[in-house]
């Protein structure tokens, strides 16, 4: 057995290793237990966001107030329908066709104008012939045929024209007398005309200053006040029809009322 000069000199190497030892295992120690905590911290996060998720269709797959507020084609009313298919296949505005209408008989002045299909009757007029032999039904248009515009005009003496005007290409279409006026129809008719200050167009500019859309209507007449005004149909965007009644003399709106069917 070879003895060691300096037994206490070993003793405290033996010492020093093993303080060493427990050091490192000590540092190896709290690295597994750092790296626990962020496993434990990301297995926390990855829950949440998988939570979040799923959350996330349930609150996206519900429409949202506008959306639900815009109406389908499905949801409009016939009238509505009716009027969409008038005004889109429309080429020709009012204003032309008041021109149109005016100068069709020397020295009138329009009272009425309407946009009718072509399958429209009313009491001055015949209704146009459908295929069949029978006029078409209110509202609807023989396939193939433009909408038009029926106007009457009152020439200085109180004699009533109906001109109806082809919608798309402004051709006057008939042009005839109304021979069931008598002396004192054809008095009232020139004094309206005479009475009226305001021209059909002021009339029109003032309802659309008041309603955006499309003119499909004007009128002039009493109202039940026997006050002198022009009835004007404006319709908007919406497909609804607003009716103002435009004062003949000064201009201003007395009344209107929105018809939403």
């Amino acid at each position: 057995m070879t003895n060691d000069p300096h037994p206490k000199n070993t003793g405290f190497l033996r010492a020093h290793r093993l303080r060493a030892a427990g050091a490192a295992c000590v540092l190896l120690t709290a690295g597994l237990l750092t790296g626990c905590g962020q496993d434990s911290g990301s297995s926390s996060t990855a829950a949440e966001t998988s939570e979040a998720a799923r959350a996330v269709p349930e609150a996206t797959g519900s429409p949202s107030p506008s959306a639900s507020k815009s109406a389908s084609p499905a949801q409009m009313t016939e009238d509505q329908k009716e009027r969409k298919e008038l005004i889109s296949a429309t080429k020709v505005t009012y204003d032309k066709a008041i021109t149109t209408a005016e100068g069709a008989v020397k020295d009138s002045k329009l009272t009425e104008l309407e946009l009718k299909g072509p399958g429209d009757a009313d009491d001055d007029m015949s209704a146009s012939p459908s295929p069949t032999g029978s006029p078409s039904p209110t509202g609807s248009a023989t396939p193939g045929a433009a909408p038009q515009w029926v106007a009457a005009v009152v020439a200085t003496d109180g004699t009533k024209h109906t001109v109806r005007i082809d919608a798309v290409s402004g051709k006057v279409v008939k042009n005839s007398e109304d021979t069931d006026q008598d002396a004192e129809d054809k008095s009232k008719a020139a004094k309206r005309i005479a009475n009226a200050k305001q021209t059909p167009q002021q009339a029109a500019k003032a309802a659309t200053d008041k309603k955006k859309g499309t003119v499909t209507s004007l009128d002039l007449d009493e109202n039940d006040s026997d006050a002198l005004v022009w009835k004007v149909d404006v319709v908007a965007k919406d497909w609804n029809k607003t009716t103002f009644d435009i004062d003949a003399d000064n201009g201003s709106i007395t009344h209107e009322e929105t018809d939403r069917d």
